[in-house]
């Protein structure tokens, strides 16, 4: 199951709100080894487009670089869908290279009315995917994750 805060939820689907008709698409690090969605990270999609993402290489090049630096890991992958259902394409399973992260898909295709408001509904669903076997997992939406406890 992915535990996720609030604000972190809020602001992946604005980010997704924000770059339709084009996927959007980010990160969010954590702790290593702690599963703990904590930094969010928006990426620029270089593809520019509304059906594919692509992660520019030097900007996810530096996020790595980052991310060891502060010892955290990827524990969100997330991007957006423009036009169909929140569930990983064939072309999202074979680019899913972090089998310990959880996979977020936000589906926009609902949320755009014709007179432009983006008020409608969007779909947030997450999956683990592991050697091109995909898996969907419960999303638990938390005002604030629980603090962890650090060693005396």
């Amino acid at each position: 199951m992915l535990t996720i805060d609030r604000a972190t939820y809020d602001a992946i689907v604005a980010h997704a709100k924000r770059d339709h008709p084009d996927e959007a698409c980010g990160v969010v690090a954590g702790p290593e080894g702690s599963d703990r969605p904590e930094r969010l990270v928006e990426m620029v999609n270089a593809a520019g487009s509304p059906t594919f993402y692509e992660f520019d290489s030097t900007d996810l090049f530096q996020l790595y670089k980052e991310m060891d630096a502060r010892d955290e890991e990827p524990v969100v992958v997330y991007h957006s869908h423009t036009a169909t259902e929140a569930y990983p394409s064939r072309t999202d399973v074979g680019l899913a290279s972090e089998p310990n992260a959880h996979y977020v898909l936000v589906s926009t295709r609902d949320c755009f009315t014709d007179d432009g408001n983006n008020d409608g509904p969007v779909e947030f669903r997450s999956y683990r995917i592991v050697d091109g076997e995909v898996t969907e997992e419960e999303v638990a939406v938390v005002d604030a994750l629980p603090r962890t406890s650090q060693p005396a």
